[in-house]
């Protein structure tokens, strides 16, 4: 298998499982992570997702055992350049990447795709393709300009130059840095917390409206007015006393809302999965 899959308490961990080759990313990888994507976003007992490698390394880039036949044209009938369907953005539930060693290429990109990074200080950073003769992949001229800015996009996706997990915070790539065995412990934490504590429908309201708001360059009228939708469909409901009580009370909520049987999208944009995709194809 080129990928692991564990689910535990409600925090499912995809391993890229090639650590011989560096985690090099291969075409069954990224259809193997599509899989994973859509059946933990059809599943109530997956909160959050963690997207890891198998050390020593995250994601080498993509596998280059064809040599300078690597990236001969390829049949554009079938041919992605975001290989990764569903993108981890366009899931409901929170997904932190835990980049704990170097992530090149494609193992970047698709990092850049999940709402939360940690990355290794020590650890080699770069989206090189410009230099072999190719260009980015997996929305990276979309994800890095909405996440860094067109500065840093710039900077990073025209030069193809290598930096470390200090410069990826400094530029805005992740949220922080750690030595490359803190960072999966760290990454896990965090989802194990957001699993019990953060109500599964609030996570996915604010996740949505998050991405959305970046993908179709929502006024802050339009945010304030989904906002508001948002709050109504929680406020009185179930999981809002709940949480409450839970607090008062110094123990662990137990939510009641499920986005199997619950979840309806905002407002009247297309905003399925498949409609994200589509929309960022226009």
């Amino acid at each position: 298998m080129s990928i692991r899959i564990e689910v535990t308490d409600g925090v499912a961990v995809l391993t890229l499982d090639r650590p011989e080759r560096r985690n090099a990313f291969t075409g069954a990888m990224a259809r193997a992570i599509g899989t994973a994507y859509r059946e933990w976003e059809a599943d109530d007992a997956v909160r959050v997702i963690v997207l890891t490698g198998a050390p020593p390394a995250f994601c080498a880039g993509a596998d280059i055992g064809g040599g300078d036949r690597t990236f001969d044209k390829p049949d554009s009938a079938t041919f992605s350049a975001s290989p990764v369907d569903p993108p981890a953005f366009a899931l409901r539930k929170p997904v932190i990447a835990a980049v704990n060693g170097h992530a090149i290429g494609i193992g970047l990109t698709i990092a850049m795709q999940a709402d939360i990074r940690i990355v290794a200080e020590d650890a080699r950073y770069a989206i090189p393709q410009v230099r072999l003769g190719v260009l980015p992949d997996a929305m990276a001229h979309w994800t890095v300009a909405k996440v860094a800015g067109m500065s840093v996009a710039a900077d990073i996706l025209l030069s193809g130059r290598t930096f470390d997990g200090h410069e990826a915070v400094r530029l805005g790539l992740a949220g922080r840095c750690l030595p490359a065995a803190e960072v999966l412990p760290a990454a896990l934490a965090m989802a194990r917390d957001m699993a019990v504590n953060v109500a599964p429908m609030s996570a996915a309201l604010s996740k949505r409206l998050l991405w959305d708001t970046a993908i179709h360059g929502y006024e802050p009228g339009r945010v304030a007015e989904l906002e508001t939708e948002s709050h109504l469909r929680v406020m009185g409901g179930p999981d809002a006393g709940e949480g409450m009580r839970a607090r008062v009370d110094r123990r662990e909520p137990v939510w009641s809302a499920r986005l199997s049987r619950d979840w309806q999208e905002l407002g009247t944009a297309d905003v399925t999965v498949s409609g994200v995709c589509r929309c960022l194809s226009q």
